[in-house]
């Protein structure tokens, strides 16, 4: 096996220097004394040589018991998980893997990867971007491709998200204003009234509702979680203006979650709003919540549970003010007398 040598040797004047024969770099070596050169010489191709040599027997070994294992890239990896999960995530990951982003990674293979290179992803990437870059080695690893972790949990960077907020009543009425098709401002009316995220939303059926009982079930989407909710006066005048079978919105169920989200945006320039999603109905929505004191388990309730719009609006600021003493005094019921206390 020949391996080519990574340094050589030549004279300047009296001092010997090395070469890298790779990128023509120069470096002295601080003597002019020929066999301590070429002894540092040795010594450089050889610290060198190892671990090329280690790569390559390493390379063999794999290749006889699994073929594909030294030519998998990490182009590989995400369309294994592309192909995994619910219809949501599946486009989610098809969609998020499309970016440029990842082009320096996808086609490198899996052996031969480094800290470096995906650290490198991570200082060009957003948030998403980088939240599902570090999925990516966790699931190597999970599927056997890859031996150890490439970036340990704990040495990735931190980022801080952006502060999502929720679209307020006067931007709602806006963009309401600039619709013009009905289903749609239905649709966004419904999205007010109820928090529901935009795909769970434009899916829901008409069984969905329970009108004895006035009240609305389903399985999120993303999560699967149940989410149940009693249906308002305002929401109700929505829902008879909806069909009374099948899916609640037909015409705008069969678009994807991206062409619904690029006609809002559309919506929203020409109302001038700035700075809003379809996502920020849910955020408004768990805001209203806390805002008028609804508990955090009946708002986990609606939005389902484990939803990041309600942890979010319940943390933030929550700031707990005592009452005064006065207060309690006034309408304390007296407690007995405990002798000695």
């Amino acid at each position: 096996m020949h391996m080519k040598t990574k340094y050589t040797l030549f004279r300047r004047g009296d001092v010997y220097y090395i070469q890298d024969t790779a990128t023509g770099k120069q470096t002295s070596l601080r003597t002019k004394d020929e066999a301590e050169a070429r002894s540092l010489l040795n010594a450089k191709n050889e610290a060198q040589r190892q671990p090329v040599l280690n790569l390559h027997l390493a390379r063999a070994y794999l290749t006889a018991s699994d073929p594909a294992y030294v030519e998998r890239t990490w182009q590989v990896v995400m369309e294994q998980m592309q192909a995994r999960g619910k219809d949501s995530s599946r486009e989610r990951y098809a969609s998020v893997f499309k970016s440029p982003s990842f082009d320096g990674l996808r086609h490198k293979r899996l052996m031969e990867t480094t800290a470096d290179d995906f650290l490198a992803v991570f200082k060009l990437g957003k948030v998403a971007i980088n939240e599902f870059l570090k999925r990516l080695p966790n699931f190597a690893l999970n599927l056997g491709w890859i031996a150890v972790p490439i970036v340990a949990p704990y040495l990735w960077p931190k980022y801080e998200p952006k502060d999502r907020r929720g679209i307020t009543r006067d931007e709602h009425e806006a963009i309401l204003a600039k619709e013009k098709q009905a289903e749609w401002k239905l649709f966004l009316e419904l999205l007010w009234e109820t928090g529901a995220a935009q795909s769970d939303a434009a899916n829901f059926k008409a069984e969905d509702i329970d009108w004895p009982t006035r009240t609305i079930s389903y399985f999120r989407q993303k999560t699967g979680s149940l989410a149940q909710f009693t249906v308002s006066t305002a929401l109700e005048r929505v829902l008879h203006q909806l069909p009374t079978c099948g899916v609640l919105f037909p015409h705008l169920s069969q678009f994807t979650a991206n062409d619904r989200a690029s006609r809002f945006r559309r919506r929203c320039h020409k109302a001038g709003v700035q700075g809003i999603t379809l996502h920020c109905y849910r955020y408004a929505w768990a805001e209203r919540a806390k805002m008028v004191g609804m508990p955090e388990r009946f708002a986990q309730a609606a939005l389902g549970h484990n939803s990041k719009a309600i942890h979010r609006a319940y943390a933030k600021k929550a700031v707990i003010i005592a009452p005064s003493l006065e207060d309690y005094e006034k309408n304390a019921v007296p407690l007995p007398l405990v002798v000695g206390a």
